[in-house]
């Protein structure tokens, strides 16, 4: 009787999200991205579109999401909102971290993207545009991947951080106390792939289309980049999303080594309580500045 009554209020909201959007006007880059889809599917093979199409996706939207934040250290206005003002990037640092990135990126992370061609044909994913859901579905989906993944990494990311282990394995991604975006994905391999197995899972339950996996990689991108960016910026669209973790969020993680242990919200924490030590230090940030406020009148 509950899942029923569950399918029957997604059903209504997916009708009502329907209805609202049928009042919209029509988007103006629709034209031209099924121009453009449908020319990929006509010079394509839908090996070169999962596979190379897919790492294409990947290296432009991963470093293209990180300019801004590697613009911002050359811009005496932005450091006002870097979180540990003290700890400023280093081209030592940026350099050491490009390369490891590129080392998992190709070494890594393309034998997986080489099984997305694979995974599409055992489970008939269509490659099509009329076949392409529509946009809140998306949304909706990336949302339930986000949702997935974040349960993945909160427990697996706490079990890295066991002390018999640590050292081996998750020590690496922690080299750098203060984060910065390109940084995100600067991890031992072994990490890579236990961390990266529950961008999978979400693929698995809700991939009806090849264009889920690209539009999930952007978010996930998108995501991962801003929490370890190092910069928490007013007006930050990502802060919309319900329980989003943010910056402040995740570089307390690695300023402190402990607690806040999910990668994109709040609720696991939250439960059990390995939040503590950040919402101490937020509560004593927050009384250091009434002090200075109060001294500085």
């Amino acid at each position: 009787m509950a899942t029923n009554d569950s399918v029957n209020i997604l059903n209504s909201a997916y009708l009502a999200v329907e209805y609202i959007d049928s009042f919209l006007p029509d988007n103006p880059l629709q034209q031209p991205f099924k121009n453009a889809w449908n020319y990929m599917l006509d010079n394509y093979t839908k090996f070169q579109i999962a596979t190379w199409g897919s790492l294409i996706v990947h290296e432009v939207a991963y470093f293209l999401i990180c300019v801004p934040g590697f613009i911002f250290q050359f811009i005496p206005y932005m450091q006002k909102y870097k979180i540990q003002q003290d700890k400023p990037e280093t081209w030592e640092k940026q350099w050491k971290c490009f390369k490891t990135l590129l080392f998992n990126h190709f070494c890594i992370q393309l034998p997986l993207i080489c099984g997305t061609y694979y995974f599409t044909e055992y489970f008939n994913i269509p490659y099509g545009w009329e076949e392409m859901p529509r946009w809140y579905v998306l949304v909706a989906q990336c949302f339930g991947c986000a949702v997935i993944e974040d349960a993945w990494h909160y427990f697996l990311h706490r079990l890295l951080h066991h002390k018999r282990i640590y050292k081996y394995i998750h020590k690496v991604h922690h080299e750098f106390v203060s984060p910065f975006g390109m940084q995100a994905e600067y991890a031992h391999p072994l990490e890579t792939l236990i961390l990266g197995a529950g961008f999978f899972i979400g693929i698995v339950v809700f991939c009806n289309h090849v264009v889920l996996l690209w539009a999930w990689v952007i978010c996930r991108l998108m995501e991962t980049i801003d929490v370890h960016s190092g910069y928490d910026v007013p007006l930050n669209p990502l802060h919309l999303v319900p329980f989003y973790a943010g910056a402040r969020f995740h570089d307390f993680h690695h300023m402190n080594f402990i607690g806040n242990y999910a990668s994109t919200f709040t609720w696991w924490d939250r439960l059990f309580g390995t939040d503590s030590q950040f919402i101490a230090y937020q509560e004593k940030e927050k009384k250091k500045q009434c002090i200075t406020k109060k001294k500085a009148n």
